[in-house]
C-alpha cells in the first residue's frame, strides 16, 4: 500500500488532468493544512483515501449488498433547504461522490466521522452505532423525506438562524471580492441561468469552502431580486473517487440522480450541468457544521436521523431493501461499532502521519 503522503501526490496529479487550469492550486495548500489539524478533519479532507483503504481495514464490508450510496458521508454532510413546495428541508446535502458500493459503507464513514468529532462527554462508540443503525433500519422500512415545516419541532428549532446570524450569512457573501482573473464560461454561463432572471448583472466571486473538495473551483453570483438578495454556487465536478479506484472505467456522476431520488424531497435549484453543479444558497440553504453545532451533531436523536436519511438515499431502488435488512441481521451485534472504531485507528495514524511528513 502506498503511504498517504504518496497517495495524496496522485490524488493531486489526478485533479490536475481532471480540472487542468481551473485547479485552485492556494486551496490545495489549505486543505494540507487542515488535514494536519486533527482527525475529523483529515477524515473529512481525503475521501480518495478512505475508497483505496476501507477494504484492507474492514474486509467484511466488501460482501454487503451495492446500491448507490452517498460516499464521502460524515456529520457536516447534512444541512437544509427549501424544496418545490417552499418547505423547509433536512437532509443530506453533499453527493459529489456518490457511487455504486456497498451499502455498509455510508454507514460506517458516519460512524467514524462521529467517533474522530466526539468530545469527553460525546456518545460512546457503541451508542453512536446503536442510533445510527436503528434509524437506518427505520428509514428503510418506511423511506420519507425529513421536511421540518410540522414535523421535527426540535430539529427545525436548532437549525432556524437568528435575525444576527442571518446578517452575518448574507454579509459573508457580499463581501466577497470578485474574481483577480477571468471566470471560465461555462461556470459564467451555468450561473447566469439559474438566475430567477437570466439578465440580471452579476460579478462572479471564486469561494473557498468545504475540505475534500478544495482545489476545485467554485463561483457565486449575489444578485438583488425583487427586494432581496440572491445568491447561487457553482462548482465543479469530477467522477467519484469512489469509481476512480474500484471501477476506473465508470466515469458517470450520479450526484443529481441521488439527490432527486424517491424518498427525498430535493431543492429544485439543485441541478448537474455537464460536469458543474449549481445550486441555492440562503440562511435556509446551508448545511450544519461541527463548530457551534458538534453537541446537536453528536446527539442520540440527530444520529439516528442521520442514519435515516442514509436510508432514505439507499431506497431508491426498493429491490435492494429485502438484500440489506438480510444482510443487517446477519451480521453480528457490535458489527458497526467495531468497523467504525477500526477505520477510526486507522485513520488516527495515517493523519499523525501527515502531520509529522506532509
Amino acid at each position: 500500500m502506498t503511504t498517504i503522503v504518496q497517495s495524496t501526490k496522485a490524488f493531486e496529479t489526478w485533479m490536475r488532468t481532471q480540472l487542468g487550469s481551473d485547479l485552485v492550486e492556494a486551496d490545495l495548500q489549505k486543505k494540507y493544512k487542515k488535514m494536519k489539524s486533527g482527525g475529523f478533519v483529515f477524515l473529512r479532507a481525503t475521501y480518495w483515501r478512505w475508497a483505496e483503504t476501507i477494504f484492507d481495514i474492514c474486509p467484511d464490508l466488501a460482501s454487503a449488498p451495492q446500491v448507490l450510496a452517498i460516499g464521502d458521508t460524515h456529520l457536516e454532510n447534512f444541512g437544509t433547504w427549501r424544496d418545490e413546495e417552499g418547505r423547509l428541508v433536512w437532509g443530506a446535502n453533499d453527493f459529489d461522490d456518490a457511487a455504486v458500493m456497498p451499502y455498509a459503507l455510508d454507514l460506517v464513514r458516519l460512524a467514524t466521522s462521529a467517533i474522530l468529532a466526539r468530545g469527553a462527554t460525546a456518545p460512546t462508540p457503541r451508542a453512536i452505532a446503536e442510533a445510527i443503525l436503528g434509524g437506518y433500519r427505520r428509514g428503510l422500512k418506511t423511506p420519507s423525506p425529513v421536511i421540518l415545516e410540522r414535523d421535527y419541532k426540535w430539529l427545525r428549532n436548532d437549525v432556524i438562524l437568528s435575525n444576527a446570524e442571518r446578517k452575518e450569512f448574507w454579509d459573508k457573501y457580499r463581501d466577497l471580492p470578485p474574481s483577480a482573473k477571468p471566470v471560465p464560461a461555462p461556470y459564467l454561463d451555468v450561473l447566469r441561468r439559474s438566475l430567477p432572471d437570466e439578465k440580471l448583472p452579476f460579478v462572479a466571486k471564486p469561494r473557498t469552502a468545504g475540505t475534500g473538495s478544495l482545489g476545485r473551483p467554485r463561483f457565486i453570483a449575489d444578485v438583488e431580486w425583487r427586494g432581496g438578495p440572491v445568491l447561487r454556487e457553482v462548482k465543479a465536478l469530477a467522477q467519484s473517487a469512489w469509481s476512480l479506484r474500484h471501477n476506473p472505467s465508470d466515469t458517470t456522476i450520479r450526484t443529481g440522480v441521488i439527490a432527486s431520488g424517491r424518498a427525498r424531497s430535493p431543492d429544485p435549484r439543485y441541478q448537474v450541468v455537464d460536469k458543474l453543479l449549481v445550486r441555492r444558497l440562503s440562511p435556509n440553504s446551508r448545511k450544519i457544521e461541527v463548530e457551534g453545532d458538534a453537541q446537536l451533531l453528536l446527539s442520540p436523536a440527530m444520529l439516528d436521523l442521520m442514519g435515516f436519511e442514509i436510508a432514505n438515499c439507499h431506497a431508491d431502488d426498493a429491490s435492494r431493501i429485502p438484500g440489506i435488512l438480510a444482510d443487517l441481521d446477519k451480521r453480528e451485534v457490535d458489527w458497526l461499532r467495531n468497523s467504525a472504531k477500526a477505520a477510526a485507528v486507522a485513520i488516527g495514524m495515517e493523519q499523525a502521519e501527515f502531520a509529522a511528513k506532509g
